[in-house]
């Protein structure tokens, strides 16, 4: 059996800087770390290795002065021990030594002027194993580790999983104050066995006490008891504690908000639990930019009011231009307005309006348009949502068939299930969002519906360089209206940065023949990404799209396909990753265009 010697070492520098400490100037170099003692690659010398701050220190990019390496050194001691017990070993011996000197006889403030080698020695001794494992009393559907049991590592880690699992099974069913009363650990050095037995302290049942709000100014208490909605009396639950802390952070307008359970019993058995509140700025805005070689600059921006009423309501403006520069028709403009009231006929209900006024000058029709729309958002759970509204649209259209004017009361309605791990950079998980909208003609067209999925998976493999496989899936249709009575802005195209890289800007719809084109009434958009992590910071990704848009309702094959592909490169940033992607056409119509340049902040999908 080999013993391990891996060395971890941080990039030189060509330069020494200055540091003064009793006096003394030292080199800024990072010191060679080596451990040995344990067997090379196995499991143990990864959690050594993970567990130790002097590799931490020598993989980071800014060097440390000797006086941090030999504070990491002497902090080793006490960390790694912790990690040999964590693991099972209880015998073990330590000893870490830098240039030749152990590093416990070094006095921090003065430390050598250079340090250029520490060894970890270690030498785990026995692993011992459970002889025997008891925890009592238990609350009914108490599940332990499977790793407590007679035979497995004994490891110190696995008693505190234990322990937190019974006094969890006690808190599910109501005693809060559940906790260790007692434990006997007694070790057989010659058999290298633990015998653990462990005595918990139920307590008492409790129930909700009435919920204390402290730190809240401007938000009224009464909303913030509202918006909790703490079921007071009711048998304790971590899980319903969790849902009211959950319902305050959705709210918007609280920077945090913790909910305490009360260190004393209260009368009755109940168990008295205080929101503490910090509110978040009233006011807030924003703004974004995004780039296309052939659909130009998006700018972006918002300004948000958090509280607009005192009771966490919320005023959101928009205004988003769209084709600067580019080739994709004119330029695009859009103002809204949008008002949120959570928690409005209950705590998991928000009531929402907005205003919408926009102008599309696309490569196909022009629109304007203003929408009016008011309704609810439910939150069924933390990943699924859903929304019934009631709205009205008017607008004005011009493409191939003409110009029309429109007006439409419709019932927007959607589903979003987001369990995705990143919204901006998902490696696993799925997304599905389903809208639904009936639209019934005051005037101007026809009764119909209109009909949108998008569907998203994840999946990633390896742990050094990991390669994430993202999938998409776009499916819309228009039924009701023939295609010459459509509403023009509710019909499909292809192609852009949010369907179809490489081609152009909506090159994709239905062809009247003499250069007339108008939108689908279906859509199929489909994409594929294989992204691959050069550096913590730095990816690379390949792709392809394909779109489909037909004049048929449901899709039947009689439309036509284009297909797109490309590299693009991805830069890590704490709002998501910076993208680059460079696509090219593979198939469909020709358009002429050869090459599309895509620039944005968060994957593609």
């Amino acid at each position: 059996m080999r013993e391990m010697t891996m060395v971890f070492r941080a990039g030189r520098l060509a330069l020494l800087s200055a540091a003064v400490s009793m006096g003394a100037v030292f080199s800024s170099e990072a010191a060679e770390v080596r451990i040995t003692g344990v067997p090379e690659g196995g499991d143990l010398y990864q959690t050594l290795s993970g567990g130790s701050l002097l590799i931490e220190q020598g993989q980071a990019e800014t060097p440390p002065s000797p006086q941090e390496t030999v504070a990491a050194a002497q902090a080793d001691y006490g960390r790694l021990l912790a990690v040999l017990y964590d693991n099972g070993y209880f015998g073990p011996v330590i000893k870490i030594t830098l240039d030749g000197t152990d590093a416990a006889n070094i006095p921090p403030v003065r430390p050598p002027r250079r340090i250029d080698r520490a060894v970890i020695s270690v030498t785990p001794g026995p692993l011992f194993r459970f002889g025997g494992v008891q925890i009592a009393p238990l609350a009914p559907d108490t599940e332990l580790p499977e790793r407590f049991a007679k035979g497995q590592v004994a490891g110190l880690g696995v008693l505190k999983e234990a322990v937190a699992s019974g006094i969890d099974g006690w808190r599910a069913q109501g005693h809060a104050k559940a906790a260790l009363a007692d434990q006997q650990l007694t070790a057989r050095h010659p058999d290298k066995t633990i015998t653990a037995n462990l005595r918990l302290a139920p307590g008492p049942k409790l129930r909700f006490g009435a919920l204390q709000v402290k730190g809240n100014k401007d938000v009224r208490t009464k909303r913030i008891r509202q918006i909790a909605d703490l079921p007071v009396d009711k048998v304790f639950s971590p899980g319903d504690l969790k849902l009211s802390q959950r319902r305050l952070r959705r709210a918007g307008a609280f920077s945090s908000a913790a909910l305490i359970e009360a260190e004393m019993i209260g009368p009755d058995d109940t168990l008295p639990i205080t929101a503490q509140i910090t509110e978040a700025p009233k006011r807030r805005f924003g703004f974004g930019a995004e780039l296309s070689s052939l659909e130009g600059l998006t700018l972006s921006g918002f300004w948000l009011h958090r509280n607009l009423l005192g009771g966490a309501e919320s005023l959101r403006l928009e205004g988003e231009v769209k084709g600067i520069g580019g080739n994709s028709g004119g330029e695009d403009y859009r103002l809204s307005a949008r008002f949120d009231r959570p928690a409005t006929f209950n705590a998991d209900t928000d009531f929402y309006a907005l205003a919408s006024l926009a102008q599309l000058d696309e490569v196909n029709f022009f629109s304007r348009q203003l929408d009016l729309e008011a309704g609810i958002k439910r939150y069924a759970n933390e990943q699924r949502t859903y929304t019934l509204g009631l709205g009205l649209r008017r607008a004005e259209t011009r493409d191939a068939f003409g110009t029309n004017r429109y007006t439409l009361l419709t019932l927007p309605l959607s589903a979003e299930f987001d369990y995705r791990d990143d919204r901006l950079d998902a490696t696993s998980g799925y997304y599905l969002k389903a809208a639904v909208t009936p639209f019934v003609a005051l005037s101007g067209s026809d009764n119909g519906l209109r009909t949108y999925v998008d569907a998203r998976a994840y999946r990633t493999f390896g742990s050094t360089r990991p390669i994430t496989l993202a999938f998409r899936g776009q499916f819309g249709s228009v039924y009701g209206p023939d295609l010459s009575t459509a509403p023009a802005d509710y019909l499909f195209y292809s192609g852009g940065g949010g369907t179809v890289r490489g081609q152009p800007y909506q090159a994709l719809g239905v062809d009247l023949g003499g250069g007339n084109v108008v939108g689908g009434r279906s859509f199929v958009g489909l994409s594929a990404e294989a992204r691959v992590s050069l550096t913590d910071s730095i990816g690379l990704v390949g792709f392809a799209d394909a779109g489909y848009i037909g004049a048929e309702e449901f899709i039947d094959g009689s439309g036509e396909w284009h297909s797109g592909a490309g590299l693009g490169l991805r830069y890590a940033t704490g709002i998501g990753p910076i993208r680059f992607d460079v696509a090219v056409p593979t198939s469909g119509p020709d358009t002429g265009e050869n090459v599309q340049v895509y620039i944005g902040i968060g994957q593609s999908f």
